[in-house]
């Protein structure tokens, strides 16, 4: 294990330029404070868990230290934003500190969000508050433990700085890290700026470092673009199986790596809910629940887009074809494992289809229904399901197929069924209610219950004595917060 002084640093991102960012050194927020720390994340750079209890761990992660190693340097990327095309956005309040890798070669980027003011804060403060900090650390960790691609957090760091939003708040920090901070908005930048020698220089960025695989292939940047297509389509069913809403899928919050990334005004669905809209600022539901499949596919036409001086727009469309196809066999065998079953037949998408319609007209949770339905046999279980459904004998008629279609699956035992959903159906999940707990603790001093949340949340299929109360259905005040951009 390794101490903070000991890591090995490539910063191959700062090599590719001015062009492609800016050096900025982080603003030092007062009196650094650790909030939380992932030991899993922690892991990924081979640290010792026990840097954490160290003055200067806070003091890096916070802005006061800075390894000599490190470049620190703001990204500029474009972006489609809610539909329209900004031409210019970047790390507005972020800050790729440096890259490193670890033992077993892989690279991390570390990146310090709520660092301060850079070229591309746009009249902002470039400050995160702790209330957002909080809630990206907790997502990153959860939808990773859950089996989600997404971006990783080492800590969040609390602070005495004030920040204004709607009201004064704290400043904090949060150090994610993903193996590329690359996203659709920074071909999209090069290409709509005209110019062709960066684009150029960043797609062989990408292929070299990212896709490596594809060289072999006759055209490498068409098989890298397929590769992307794949990765969100198989990304976005995690999402719709999981019950997990983005909120904000510009495409400046797209990886190019498909992974989940720049959280803002996420949350899970309590009550299903197919037109659920997490971000009380997108009046026009753009980004709601249902919406997420067809906007992945309009983000990734946008790319694709970008992409026309290096593959043909034929090409292009043939590949863009592939993602509701993928998508589509991806969510079906996510929702089947969820139900149960290891088989496949012709008619499962309408079982599933049909039983979403029943949750969405009763306000059924989400993710303790398919929790309790693998808690025993398939009988027992709808059974008992059955009184949280207004339509009882609508329910009644799905609940005949579902038992016959697992009767025609085959001949495991109860144990072992039960084995097996619960290896798929979470027990715990981050609902905003819980989030907003801990927040509220943390907004107090306390956060006992940042770290005992966290540490749930990363054992999300597996029953934890004397923690009953996260996985409980919402009071009524958890299942109406607003969530905005605004962090």
């Amino acid at each position: 294990m390794k101490a903070l002084d000991e890591l090995t640093f490539d910063n191959r991102f700062a090599r590719l330029g001015d062009a492609f960012s800016t050096h900025v050194l982080p603003e030092p927020l007062d009196a650094p404070r650790l909030v939380a720390a992932s030991t899993a994340a922690m892991a990924l750079l081979d640290l010792d868990p026990a840097v954490t209890e160290t003055p200067v761990f806070a003091e890096l992660f916070g802005g006061h230290k800075l390894w000599a190693e490190a470049e620190p340097r703001a990204m500029v990327y474009s972006g489609h934003q809610f539909g329209g095309y900004t031409p210019q956005l970047g790390d507005g309040r972020g800050l790729l500190l440096a890259e490193v890798y670890n033992a077993a070669g892989e690279h991390w980027d570390l990146h310090l969000k709520g660092a301060g003011q850079t070229p591309y804060s746009r009249m902002g403060d470039g400050r995160a508050v702790l209330r957002s900090s909080i809630r990206e650390f907790l997502a990153s960790e959860a939808l990773h433990a859950l089996g989600i691609p997404s971006s990783r957090a080492l800590c969040v760091i609390g602070s005495d700085t004030p920040v204004w939003r709607e009201k004064q708040e704290r400043g904090a920090m949060v150090l994610r890290m993903a193996p590329s901070h690359i996203r659709f908005g920074h071909f999209e930048y090069f290409y709509y700026t005209k110019k062709p020698e960066q684009q150029a220089l960043l797609a062989e960025h990408v292929l070299n470092l990212h896709y490596p695989e594809c060289r072999e292939q006759p055209e490498p940047y068409l098989a890298m673009f397929r590769e992307i297509v794949e990765r969100n389509a198989e990304l976005i069913a995690k999402w719709q199986a999981y019950g997990f809403c983005h909120g904000v899928m510009n495409t400046d919050n797209m990886s190019i790596l498909g992974i989940t990334f720049d959280f803002g005004p996420f949350a899970f669905l309590d009550d299903f809910d197919a037109h659920f809209i997490c971000n009380h600022s997108d009046h026009e539901g753009r980004y709601s629940f249902s919406n997420q499949v067809p906007i992945g596919q309009w983000n990734l036409s946008a790319l694709a887009q970008a992409l026309t001086p290096f593959i043909s727009v034929d090409a292009l469309k043939e590949a863009l074809g592939l993602y509701l196809p993928l998508y589509q066999a991806n969510y079906l065998d996510l929702m089947r494992r969820r139900l149960g079953l290891t088989t496949a037949e012709e008619d499962d998408q309408k079982l599933v289809e049909r039983l979403l319609k029943l949750m969405q007209n009763s306000a059924v949770d989400y993710t303790l229904f398919f929790r309790r339905l693998g808690n025993e046999s398939a009988a027992l279980a709808v059974a008992k399901l059955r009184d949280d459904f207004v339509d009882m004998a609508g329910f009644d008629a799905w609940a005949e197929l579902y038992k016959a279609r697992v009767e025609r699956d085959g001949d495991s035992s109860e144990e072992q069924r039960r084995e097996r959903m619960h290896a798929v159906n979470p027990l715990y999940i981050l609902r905003n209610y819980l989030a907003q707990n801990a927040i509220t603790a943390a907004e107090s001093g306390d956060y006992s219950e940042v770290r005992r949340l966290h540490e749930v949340l990363s054992k999300p299929f597996e029953e934890q004595p004397g923690m009953e109360q996260y996985a409980q259905r919402p009071p009524d005040w958890g299942k109406h917060l607003e969530i905005s951009c605004s962090s």
